[in-house]
């Protein structure tokens, strides 16, 4: 199966070698991946069939949520499958698909998190051209540009690892296939692509990172020309989005992952967990729990549903 200039399959090591906590886990994952669809769904379909919710903020949320779905059912089947069965093995196209999608849909994320930064900050400090501003056009638009600067930094990510000489050693230690885990097989110096990963991956989250800093450093400094009544009503719209941006920028996953050289650390599964399994499950839980109006919405709908099947 694997030839000179050819790995037609890779071996993940997963999270674990033990046969019980393999099972505990691959339990648990399911048990989170599950929160996971149906929270994230549950959001999608309350904003895309409720009246309510038709502002801009929450076209972004639904396709936050959309993305989240999508992009832990990427990683987290494969991963329950693994544990469970102990069948650690995926081919080589498998691997470049789970890469491409993984950064596809996660760096669309990145710049959607910024331009949902944005969208608070012309509500705040704009409220008066808001509706101007954040026109239908302008919310699809900018959607568009979250979706094509992900596929552009997927495209590059794959492009640049997709042909590269794996010359025998095919055993990746991790539970995904990523670009630092690859680059280890790779029989040439990757010295000069580990720069091009750095700049491509740790250099996008570095800098969104930093432009979300300023934008909320904006919107709070602007808060002090607010009532007492506007600045609670301006934290409550700010906080569910913060909360998001905190846990997935907090731990440093991207930027501590990408804005190193091609180089692993133990410390690296247990980040990978959190932002590959752990932020799907919980952004929906933070914006359900910290939005009455879209809990409302929620409870409508199922309320809805359950009146129809009687």
């Amino acid at each position: 199966m694997v030839s000179r200039n050819n790995v037609t399959y890779f071996v993940l090591l997963s999270l674990t070698q033990k046969p019980k906590e393999q099972k505990v886990l691959s339990i648990m994952f399911l048990l989170f991946y599950i929160l996971t669809m149906v929270g994230n769904l549950l959001i999608v379909v309350t904003v895309s069939v409720s009246k309510t919710l038709n502002s801009p903020m929450y076209f972004f949320l639904a396709s936050l949520s959309f993305m989240d779905a999508i992009y832990s059912s990427a990683i987290t089947p494969k991963l329950i499958s693994d544990l469970f069965f102990g069948e650690n093995t995926i081919s080589f196209k498998f691997c470049m698909a789970q890469l491409f999608i993984e950064h596809l849909f996660g760096g669309s994320e990145v710049f959607l998190l910024l331009v949902m930064a944005y969208d608070r900050y012309v509500a705040i400090c704009k409220p008066l051209h808001y509706l101007v501003i954040m026109r239908q056009r302008m919310c699809v638009a900018l959607l568009v540009v979250s979706w094509v600067g992900g596929f552009l930094h997927s495209i590059i990510q794959l492009s640049t690892v997709y042909g590269l000489p794996f010359c025998g050693p095919n055993v990746i230690d991790h539970f995904l296939c990523d670009m630092h885990p690859l680059l280890k097989l790779v029989c040439t110096d990757t010295y000069v692509i580990g720069i091009l990963v750095v700049a491509n991956g740790g250099l996008i989250c570095t800098i969104v990172f930093l432009l979300l800093l300023v934008s909320y450093g904006v919107i709070l400094h602007s808060l002090k020309n607010l009532s007492e009544e506007g600045k609670r009503k301006a934290l409550q719209t700010c906080g569910s989005h913060i909360t998001v941006v905190v846990c997935f920028f907090v731990p440093f996953p991207c930027i501590f992952m990408y804005a190193t050289p091609a180089k692993t650390f133990p410390i690296d599964k247990s980040l990978s967990v959190f932002y590959t399994v752990l932020s799907p499950m919980l952004n929906p839980l933070v914006y359900s729990l910290r939005n009455p109006e879209l809990t409302n919405a929620m409870k409508k709908l199922w309320r809805k549903i359950c009146y129809s099947r009687w």
